[in-house]
């Protein structure tokens, strides 16, 4: 139980239902959903759809969404890959003939077909309530009528603000400026959008005059996207990879997401004594610091679509391997990523109702406003997750037409002797898998409560150096440089992390304090 005395929120406790995210009102339209009828796949897309007029920055229409579903009266995991493919003229060749050695983070390069409205249909079909109009409407309400913009939206906004270009400064910025917390952005375009969707679900985004809005925005902006590319989106249901950690097993969306990083890491982990190390000392976040650097280089030569060696990335003899590699005292040199997939901005929710159906689901336009570019009739703002291809020939991961990129968003759920106790996400870019894994040993190593496991602080190696968040202390940051990191304060906090605990009748939800979401239940 936490201290009362001091800052902090509790978990949200309830029977009936509960949603996670990070904007208060996508929770809100969930629960909502849930008391009109809607079960949690319904109340997830709604909330998500929300999201998108809450959360611009972070995420919209014009990207891709990852989905894991427990339905009622099972406890089987269904993962649904809705992530957008590159078009088929994008030619790795031709990039390099052009000096390029990576694919530009913002620009038309970087421009995937958008996936997750697709998703959000099937998603709909196979496992919903309510009609989609139902779903959709309050987002177009949000659209319509606007949002206030809330502080840590007003915060990465004009961090953001530098990537929009042409048409997607006239629909993201305030005369040209970030807005400043309160201040109402409304997406007129948007809701029209969305109305068309409510009323001829996928053809209404991926048919007609929306469509035209995408491809004629994109051909002018020089890309090579078609109509055909477009049709030829269609999200797929696969099956999970999992593994154990300490009796509880992780459960992960497959490549070409990179849920596999984060199970790896857990195998590295297991190797060693977390419970004897302080949660938030030195030790524990160096020996995370070296297998993050690890996992992440096997993931660097591993996921693509389609995948490559996942079998040898997740044998318990590659982790022991990995493992026997850390020294305990001093740091490695970290990985360097061969794709520029390591940022930060993203939306998650999960929602669990009365049947304990259950959602994880992830949604994102990749970096700060995707690409920086948006279609110049009704708004659209294209992702840049191309920008998670390698320009390297050969390579799994090698851009190619039609192929889908290295993802880094992953949705998240963990079961115990075989029944599902969390769905649970951790936003972040490139941090997603040490952000799963360290919410996975604060509760499994150090018995953390979940509001107090998702409150701790954060850190994580990138290409910049040690992230370490403040919450840590001034000695342990100088002891991690003594044994070789290259330590810096964030100035953005690391990740977000969202959960639901299903603990027998009653469900108890946890939210980032980082971002500005709640847990609400009914």
């Amino acid at each position: 139980m936490r201290d009362f005395h001091l800052p902090g929120r509790s978990a949200t406790y309830a029977q009936n239902g509960i949603c996670a995210t990070s904007h208060p009102l996508g929770a809100q339209v969930a629960i909502e959903v849930l008391k009109s009828g809607g079960n949690a796949a319904d109340a997830a897309i709604a909330g998500a759809l929300v999201l998108g007029i809450a959360e611009p920055q972070m995420t919209g229409i014009g990207g891709d969404c990852f989905v894991l579903v427990k339905p009622a009266g099972s406890e089987d995991i269904l993962a649904l890959n809705g992530s957008g493919r590159a078009p088929k003229g994008l030619d790795a060749q031709a990039l390099r003939a052009r000096g390029l050695t990576e694919i530009p983070i913002q620009g038309i390069d970087a421009v995937t077909l958008p996936g997750a409205i697709d998703a959000f249909c099937r998603l709909n079909a196979d496992h919903g309530r309510l009609p989609l109009a139902d779903i959709v409407a309050p987002a177009i309400h949000y659209a319509d009528e606007g949002v206030p913009v809330a502080p840590r939206v007003a915060f990465d906004w004009v961090d953001d603000m530098p990537a929009l270009k042409g048409a997607a400064r006239d629909f993201y910025t305030f005369n040209g400026k970030a807005p400043k917390p309160g201040q109402i952005f409304r997406a007129p375009g948007q809701a029209e959008v969305l109305r068309r969707i409510a009323r001829e679900g996928r053809a209404g985004f991926y048919d007609g005059e929306v469509a035209d809005d995408m491809i004629t925005s994109l051909n002018a902006l020089g890309g090579t996207h078609t109509r055909d590319d477009l049709n030829a989106t269609a999200c797929d249901w696969t099956a999970p990879v999992s593994g154990p950690y300490h009796g509880i097993d992780l459960v992960e969306h497959p490549p070409n997401g990179q849920g596999a990083t984060a199970i790896l890491m857990l195998n590295i982990l297991s190797h060693f004594d977390l419970k004897s190390m302080d949660p938030f000392g030195t030790q524990r976040a160096h020996i995370e610091a070296e297998a993050a650097k690890l996992a992440y280089d096997a993931r660097n030569r591993f996921i693509a679509d389609p995948t490559t060696r996942l079998d040898h990335m997740l044998a318990p003899a590659t982790a022991a391997k990995l493992a026997a590699l850390i020294d305990p005292k001093r740091a490695m040199a970290t990985a360097k990523p061969l794709t520029q997939a390591i940022h930060k901005d993203t939306i998650y929710i999960t929602v669990v109702d009365r049947d304990r159906m259950a959602v994880s689901l992830i949604y994102s336009v990749f970096w700060g406003f995707g690409s920086g570019l948006a279609s110049s009739k009704f708004g659209i703002n294209f992702q840049n997750r191309g920008a998670g291809f390698t320009l390297e020939e050969g390579h799994p991961n090698e851009a190619a037409g039609g192929k889908r990129p290295m993802h880094t968003i992953i949705p998240g759920m963990l079961k115990r002797d075989g029944r599902v106790m969390m769905p649970f996400g951790v936003m972040g870019g490139g941090y997603q898998p040490c952000g799963h894994t360290r919410l996975v040993t604060n509760l499994v190593d150090y018995g953390m409560d979940l509001q107090p496991a998702i409150d701790a602080p954060r850190s994580f190696s990138s290409p910049e150096g040690m992230e370490v968040e403040r919450g840590y202390t001034d000695q342990t940051r100088a002891e991690l440089a003594a044994m070789g990191h290259k330590v810096v304060i964030p100035h953005i906090p690391l990740g977000g992390a969202q959960a639901i605990i299903l603990d027998g009748d009653v469900l108890i939800g946890g939210s980032d304090p980082r971002k500005d979401g709640c847990a609400l239940g009914y």
